[in-house]
């Protein structure tokens, strides 16, 4: 990819050939991997702990000011559980366990970049695709490719959150039997989202994009008065240009994630009307409802989950 430390010169790894190697080991183990098995353990090396150490306490300091509190909330569940802490890099297998019985999401290791298609796609099966190794030491505050700490930090707690975890599924599903000019409008939907979004919550702005929740300089630009804002709305966020090196010259504002979800959703309608599709958690799997008896098996289960509500709802 463009970010690769070997291929682009601007890269802070560009010139250091142990740091590269390293970076290499890493990826092996990614290439290696198969679905179902155990994800790579990586011992991470001390130096490699201090940049880890470094980001994680400078972002922890912002994120009661900055960060979204259903951020914050998971955040201080993966403390408490030990799975966070400044002394080691945290295993993407426990973390992927972690992630299942909150949301049904499961990490599974890459080595680098991938197409936006096939990122989008594993998003609607409930996968979320994470690199293992860490950004330069000598640019630990910024990076421009994704790393263990942007994912880590970044990603994660967002996704242990149901409801966003469902609308991150949401724009994979609809990333689904499209066409690429499409999957452009959808992936840049994503990136000013799940990536650089902000939203209200009483009365204040705060961060629950990736790329600002592992980014310390960005995280404060994208909330002082600097920095442009903009009401969300898929229609223009979509085909917003923006920047995979600097600070985003705009920033999209969420009323709610609940909010947000019902806008994506129906624009995603206006790029396929004929997107009618249904997630299993039981099964992982994706299937069409395209005929009489998938549809009515989808119904046949929201009545008796209905039935179910309302014999709640009549016992409180």
């Amino acid at each position: 990819n463009k970010f690769d430390p070997e291929l682009d010169q601007k890269h802070p790894g560009f010139s250091d050939l142990v740091y590269r190697k390293r970076r290499q080991q890493i990826a092996e183990k990614a290439y290696g991997y198969k679905s179902g098995m155990p994800i790579p353990y990586i011992d991470y090396q001390e130096d490699e702990t201090v940049t880890w150490r470094h980001v994680y306490n400078s972002l922890k300091l912002l994120y009661k000011s900055y960060a979204c509190q259903q951020y914050i909330d998971a955040f201080n569940e993966l403390e408490k559980c030990k799975l966070y802490t400044d002394e080691s890099i945290p295993q993407l297998e426990n973390v992927s366990n972690f992630l299942k019985r909150k949301t049904g999401f499961q990490l599974r290791p890459v080595a680098g970049l991938l197409s936006a298609r096939d990122f989008l796609a594993s998003l609607a099966f409930r996968v979320f695709q994470c690199t293992q190794y860490i950004r330069h030491a000598s640019k630990p505050d910024h990076t421009v490719e994704p790393d263990c700490v942007h994912e880590l930090l970044g990603h994660v707690p967002m996704l242990a959150n149901p409801e966003f975890a469902e609308f991150s599924q949401e724009i994979g599903l609809a990333s689904l039997g499209a066409s690429d000019e499409n999957i452009e409008k959808l992936s840049t939907v994503y990136w000013f989202t799940v990536e650089f979004g902000l939203c209200k919550q009483e009365g204040q702005l705060k961060a629950y994009g990736a790329g600002l929740l592992s980014a310390y300089g960005e995280l404060k630009y994208s909330l002082s008065d600097n920095a442009t804002k903009l009401n969300f709305d898929p229609e223009i966020a979509s085909v917003q240009k923006y920047d995979d090196q600097n600070y985003q010259s705009v920033y999209f504002v969420a009323e709610s994630f609940e909010d947000m979800k019902k806008q994506v959703k129906k624009f995603a309608l206006t790029l396929n009307q004929n997107l009618n599709v249904c997630y299993d958690p039981y099964t992982q799997t994706v299937s069409m409802i395209d005929d009489q008896f998938a549809a009515g098996k989808l119904m046949k289960d929201v009545k008796e989950k209905v039935y179910l509500l309302s014999q709640v709802m009549s016992k409180l």
